[in-house]
C-alpha cells in the first residue's frame, strides 16, 4: 500500500491528537496502552510519530483515539 504525504505529512490529526492527549494528562504510553486494550497494536513511539505526522493513522484507529480522547473524530481532523 502506497502511503501520500499531504502537506508534506502522512496525517492531519497529529496536533489534535496531542493537544486531548494532554489535556486528558495522558503521556504517549498511557495513550498506546489505552489503544492495545481496545484492540489496535500500536507502541509509545508510533504515538509520537503520529503527533509530529510522520505515520499514517488508518480509519480504525482514528475511531478509538476519538473514543479514547473523548472528541468528535470531526474535531480530530480539523487543522
Amino acid at each position: 500500500m502506497k502511503i501520500y504525504d499531504y502537506d508534506g505529512k502522512k496525517n492531519i490529526c497529529g496536533n489534535r491528537v496531542h493537544e486531548a492527549r494532554c489535556k486528558l494528562k495522558l503521556t504517549q504510553s498511557d495513550l498506546a496502552a489505552k489503544l492495545q486494550v481496545a484492540g489496535i497494536t500500536i507502541e509509545r513511539d508510533s504515538i509520537s510519530r503520529i503527533e509530529i505526522g510522520t505515520r499514517f493513522v488508518a480509519d480504525y484507529e482514528l475511531r478509538e483515539l476519538a473514543k479514547i480522547l473523548k472528541v468528535d473524530i470531526k474535531w480530530l481532523l480539523e487543522d
